[in-house]
């Protein structure tokens, strides 16, 4: 597996709406395992394919160690709640800002099988799930924070 480039907010690929993934192949599922490599590399605890220069509806998640959601296509089909607290991105280092986001969330996807299932999660997975999932319309968090923190906040 190869660790991959990580984009940064000044690069245009991540404000681009990601297309579907039509074909799940053995490709596919490479992309997924240096995503998640990626990602735990960073440690970060979600990571999307166009944040790594892929457009593709492609998200991996993990907030609990080992607990690794592959998400292909995934569509938040409900949710409830709300959360406000702070935010960070692999993809805008060293910065930080609040954001309100649902406190549950529940989420469709295709796995690496091509599997259809549906995942909920609440706090820290909801949030993750809605962050992920902006990603792939080419939304940042810094577009729905209510403030930026300072470095050290």
């Amino acid at each position: 597996m190869a660790k991959l480039h990580i984009l940064t907010d000044s690069d245009p690929q991540l404000r681009k709406t990601s297309r579907p993934v039509e074909n799940i192949t053995e490709r596919t599922k490479i992309l997924i395992d240096d995503m998640v490599e990626t990602m735990r590399k960073a440690e970060g605890v979600g990571l999307a394919a166009p944040q790594v220069g892929i457009l593709r509806r492609i998200v991996v998640v993990e907030t609990t160690p080992g607990e690794v959601y592959e998400l292909i296509n995934p569509e938040i089909i409900a949710s409830s709640g709300e959360q406000t607290g702070p935010e960070g991105c692999l993809s805008l280092p060293g910065k930080r800002g609040v954001v309100t986001r649902p406190s549950y969330v529940k989420v469709r996807a295709l796995d690496r099988n091509g599997v259809q299932h549906e995942y909920e999660g609440t706090e820290l997975l909801a949030r993750c799930f809605c962050h992920e999932l902006d990603h792939l319309d080419g939304i940042l968090y810094v577009d729905k924070a209510s403030k930026m923190l300072n470095p050290e906040d």
